[in-house]
C-alpha cells in the first residue's frame, strides 16, 4: 500500500516544527515605546530613615567622581647662588573643586639680596575641563612687584602627549597692554625616586620686552610629597629690558624643594 508523504520526507530531509505555529504575534507599537519612569522611592527607606539614606547616597556619589578635592603645590621654592648678589624664587599653585570646574590660585616671585623683590604676582582663576588632559582658565592677576597692576587673564594648563606638562596665558592689563607667558616641563625618571626635570619658560611683555628662562633640576623624592633638588638656571632678557639697564643674561646654581599636599 502506498502512502503519500510530504515532499521533505520523500527526499530524506527532516523539517523542524515551527515553534510559533498556531500563535498570533502581537503587533508592533505604532510609536517608540517610552522607558519606564525612574523610581522615586528607595527600598532601603522602609528600614532606615530617609535622612540617613540621603547621606549614604551622597557619599556614594563622591566615591564615584561626584565629590570635590583640593591640593596645594610648590613647584619651585629655591635659593639661587649667582655672580654678585644671591636671590630666591618661588612658584606654586593651589586648587579646589570637582570634575566640572575648580578654583585655582597661582603665585610666583623672585627677589635679589639687597635689591628686594624683582617680581611678585598672584592669580585667581576659574578652570573648566576642555578634554581629558587640559583645562581652560580665566580670571584676574595682580602684580605686587615691581609695581601694582591688574590684569584680565585667559589661559590653559594640561598634559601634552609624551607627558609634557604645559601651560600658557594671555594678559590684558588695566592700562590696555597685552602680554603673554608659556612654560613647559618634563619629568625624566632616572630611578623610582631620582627625577631629572628640564624646564623652559618664556614671557612676552608690552613694548616688545621679552624674557626666556631655562632650567635643569635634579630632585630626590624622599616621599612623593617632598623632594629636595639641585640644579642650574639660565635667564636671558631681550628687547627694551636690556636697554633700560636690566642684565641681559645670568646663570645661577639653585638648591630648593618641591612639595605638595
Amino acid at each position: 500500500m502506498l502512502v503519500d508523504l510530504p515532499p521533505a520526507v520523500q527526499h530524506g530531509h527532516h523539517q523542524a516544527a515551527d515553534p510559533h505555529a498556531g500563535h498570533v504575534m502581537p503587533a508592533e507599537p505604532a510609536g517608540e515605546a517610552k522607558p519606564p519612569p525612574v523610581p522615586a522611592d528607595h527600598a532601603a527607606e522602609r528600614f532606615y530613615s530617609p535622612e540617613l539614606m540621603a547621606g549614604a547616597r551622597a557619599q556614594l556619589a563622591k566615591e564615584h567622581g561626584g565629590g570635590t578635592a583640593w591640593t596645594v603645590r610648590a613647584d619651585v621654592l629655591e635659593h639661587r647662588a649667582m655672580k654678585g648678589a644671591d636671590g630666591q624664587a618661588f612658584e606654586g599653585e593651589a586648587w579646589w573643586g570637582g570634575d566640572a570646574s575648580r578654583w585655582v590660585v597661582k603665585a610666583r616671585g623672585e627677589r635679589k639680596a639687597g635689591e628686594g623683590w624683582e617680581r611678585g604676582e598672584a592669580e585667581l582663576l576659574k578652570a573648566w575641563p576642555v578634554g581629558p588632559y587640559f583645562d581652560l582658565q580665566a580670571g584676574v592677576r595682580y602684580d605686587l612687584a615691581p609695581k601694582g597692576r591688574s590684569y584680565a587673564t585667559l589661559g590653559f594648563e594640561g598634559l601634552a602627549p609624551y607627558w609634557f606638562e604645559v601651560q600658557g596665558a594671555a594678559y590684558l592689563s588695566d592700562k590696555g597692554d597685552i602680554s603673554a607667558r608659556a612654560e613647559a616641563s618634563y619629568d625624566l625618571r632616572l630611578t623610582q625616586k631620582l627625577i631629572l626635570q628640564p624646564r623652559v619658560e618664556g614671557d612676552l611683555a608690552e613694548a616688545g620686552a621679552a624674557r626666556l628662562e631655562g632650567g635643569l633640576r635634579l630632585r630626590y623624592e624622599i616621599t612623593r610629597e617632598f623632594a629636595p633638588y639641585v640644579g642650574l638656571v639660565r635667564e636671558r632678557a631681550f628687547g627694551p629690558a636690556v636697554v633700560t639697564g636690566e642684565r641681559a643674561g645670568s646663570s645661577a646654581v639653585v638648591i630648593g624643594v618641591r612639595a605638595w599636599r
